[in-house]
């Protein structure tokens, strides 16, 4: 059978946010899939619950997303960039075929949209300045407008730049367009502008047909980028808006029912980086309730009320897969499960159905089907049916071993046509986060089966610190990223390079963001790796406090800041024993990852340039953090390539030499013409 390589990254589908229909016969859904080395194209497809398949139900014009169906059922609403550059616009197509009308031509794009339950207007959110507001462009914009960036750039605010851009003055608001007054092209009267002023905005979500609710950083907020408090408001369109109640966390995320029940996400603002997000309900008569305390486990991939608006379904990391649950709103009974064993990423609650967005060891992501309950379950699509038969795809084992503190959980995945009578060398890959957790599914998928199809072992685990154990085991690491953690990967390490078919003298290390830490970690506390490749991490704590958008996690974990306790921050940070690292080692980063940063990883690479050691840093231009799972399809492919070639060059088991000591596009498909896969012997799997 043909193996898995980096570049079939461009031959791969997704499949995301699935909607199902009002009259539950249908799931619209966005399919996902490379067009070139820099476009991923996104269309809205339609699943027959009745049936096996999908059909493209938008053009291949732009990118499209969050369909929405009209409550009637007469229409599909979504937001897509046809025709308008990279400002997502909102578009409604009808449901029985026709063609799509442009709703919005608005300055910030779209985002954040829900239907009124009277399917006579649709909310949504957008990022504008004031001037924006002033000359009327969040309401109806010029197509041909471009907003220069500021020269200079005046900085007032502490978080003034996140996930790729610069605020640069826009503020999140939100918006309420009327759907007939639309279509009727009177788009600048169409649009009604709920909130103003100098805050960001959040969450919009209908209660009635005239009720909105919504959330902002909360007032009395000395400074709201650096506060995690935030102000609930109940808005009558009629009258003004008045604060409903308060939360806590980074976000705030708002579903409401039509008589006044308003679900919200609650973190405990006590280092609420290590804490577990929980459901309260607030009710109309001021009672609060907090549906999901009777479940040590933080939510994950959203959370809404079903049909009936008397349960809510939510999705919590458990154990090494993402279940959906379900539980009174009342909190009346305990969260019962509806899906497990799967990783689930997405869904939608209908009346007789639930739809579901899955991935697992044997398929990178489909959508599935099954009832409220959980019961028949079937899985609705094959959207990588042709890529995938005749593909070889090893199944992972999953193990358990015994950490400092306890079991720890991981996966050991084979190469094809494993022999358990020879040596295989041993990749370790270590998952971002921290608080997070791995699967056998998810955005590893590829990269994993990439690196067992070139003849590695691969060893992942979720040490403490990781979510999907409980908050004990998340806070284990309260105050020490390194060494506790260390201490569970090795652990994991040791036991399974103990295994006869795996050479102990061939051990690579790899991961990203917090893995990126622990990765450059590892080099400066053990020998025992060969070669490691750190990806878009974090190698000095305070560098890290003072360009991040994400500065409280360091407060949170941490608690101190860089003027309380600099010696705990460096004594923590990686680049402390940069003198010390002889493992050669890769930094792969991103130009424009403010979540993480390039100064630490230019201060980590200079570190270990002056040691002498073996290294190279690798920067992606365009990119953010999120390259590994959504950055252009090029730079995927060339940073798993990336990897397997540096790991290759330190292998006794390789023809080729070191990377350093190669052609520079040698072995990559993504970046020019010169070498494939198979130039050199790079995907022999033995001697």
């Amino acid at each position: 059978m043909d193996r898995i390589e980096a570049s079939h990254y461009r031959d791969l589908a997704g499949a995301e946010e699935p909607r199902l229909s009002p009259d539950d016969e249908r799931v619209a859904f966005v399919r996902t899939e490379p067009e070139d080395d820099e476009t991923v194209g996104a269309t809205v497809h339609l699943a027959e619950l009745a049936g096996d398949g999908a059909r493209q139900f938008t053009a291949s014009d732009g990118s499209d997303s969050q369909p929405r169906w009209r409550p009637d059922g007469t229409h599909l609403a979504f937001s897509s960039t046809r025709g308008e550059g990279e400002r997502p616009q909102l578009w409604l197509l009808p449901t029985d075929g026709g063609e799509a009308r442009q709703l919005t031509r608005v300055v910030g794009g779209v985002s954040d949209l829900e239907w009124s339950p009277d399917s006579t207007r649709l909310a949504f959110t957008q990022r504008v300045t004031a001037e924006d507001r002033e000359e009327g462009r969040d309401l109806e914009a010029d197509p041909d407008y471009e907003r220069e960036p500021p020269d200079p750039r005046v900085i007032d605010r502490t978080v003034y730049r996140a996930h790729r851009e610069y605020a640069d003055g826009r503020r999140r608001h939100v918006y309420v367009v009327d759907v007939e007054a639309a279509l009727d092209d009177d788009r600048k009267e169409a649009i009604t502008r709920i909130t103003d002023g100098d805050r960001d905005y959040a969450a919009p979500t209908w209660g009635d047909s005239g009720t909105l609710y919504y959330a902002s950083k909360h007032r009395d907020a000395d400074d709201p980028d650096d506060s995690i408090r935030h102000e609930i408001y109940d808005h009558d369109l009629g009258g003004e808006p008045s604060a409903l109640t308060e939360t806590t966390g980074w976000e705030v995320s708002l579903e409401a029912t039509t008589d006044g029940r308003v679900a919200y996400t609650y973190t405990p603002e006590e280092r609420a980086t290590m804490r577990q997000t929980e459901l309260r309900v607030h009710h109309p008569d001021g009672e609060e309730t907090t549906p999901t305390e009777a479940v040590d486990r933080t939510l994950a991939v959203g959370f809404e009320w079903g049909p009936e608006e008397d349960r809510l379904y939510f999705g919590t990391p458990d154990e090494g897969s993402v279940v959906l649950r379900s539980v009174p709103g009342d909190a009346s009974a305990k969260p019962r499960t509806v899906v497990d064993g799967t990783t689930l990423e997405s869904f939608s609650v209908g009346t007789n159905a639930v739809a579901t967005v899955e991935s697992e060891w044997d398929h990178p992501g489909d959508v599935f089907v099954s009832t409220p309950g959980g019961a028949e379950r079937r899985r609705l699509t094959r959207i990588n049916r042709e890529y995938l038969d005749g593909r070889a795809v090893s199944e992972p084992e999953e193990v358990w071993v015994e950490g400092e503190a306890g079991p720890i959980q991981g996966w050991v995945l084979t190469p094809p046509d494993f022999d358990p009578d020879r040596e295989y060398p041993l990749v370790v890959e270590i998952h971002g986060g921290p608080h997070a957790q791995w699967t056998t599914g998810g955005s590893t998928w590829h990269e994993f089966q990439t690196l067992a199809a070139r003849g590695y072992v691969v060893f992942w685990s979720n040490p403490r610190g990781s979510t999907g154990y409980g908050e004990d085991h998340a806070m284990a690491i309260d105050r020490d990223w390194g060494a506790i953690t260390f201490a569970d990967v090795i652990a994991g390490t040791e036991e399974i390079a103990s295994r006869e078919y795996v050479d102990e003298d061939e051990q690579y290390v790899t991961g990203g963001s917090f893995g990126g830490f622990m990765t450059a970690w590892a080099v400066g506390h053990t020998d025992r790796f060969r070669a490691a490749v750190a990806q878009r991490g974090v190698y000095d704590l305070t560098g890290f406090y003072g360009s991040t958008d994400a500065f409280k996690l360091v407060e949170g974990d941490f608690d101190t800041t860089p003027w309380e306790d600099p010696e705990l921050l460096w004594t923590q940070s990686p680049v402390a024993n940069a003198d010390d690292v002889e493992t050669p080692t890769l930094l792969l980063h991103s130009d424009r990852d403010y979540r993480t940063p390039a100064n630490t990883a230019e201060l980590f690479y200079l570190g270990l340039k002056k040691s002498g050691t073996d290294t190279r840093l690798v920067r992606y231009p365009r990119e953010g953090h999120e390259l590994s799972r959504s950055g252009e399809p090029g730079h995927v492919v060339d940073r798993i390539e990336r990897i397997a070639r540096w790991f290759d060059g330190y292998s006794e088991r390789r023809e080729v030499p070191p990377a350093l000591e190669r052609d520079p596009e040698a072995g990559l498909s993504g970046v020019g013409e010169t070498g494939s896969d198979d130039e050199d012997g790079e995907n022999e799997t033995d001697e």
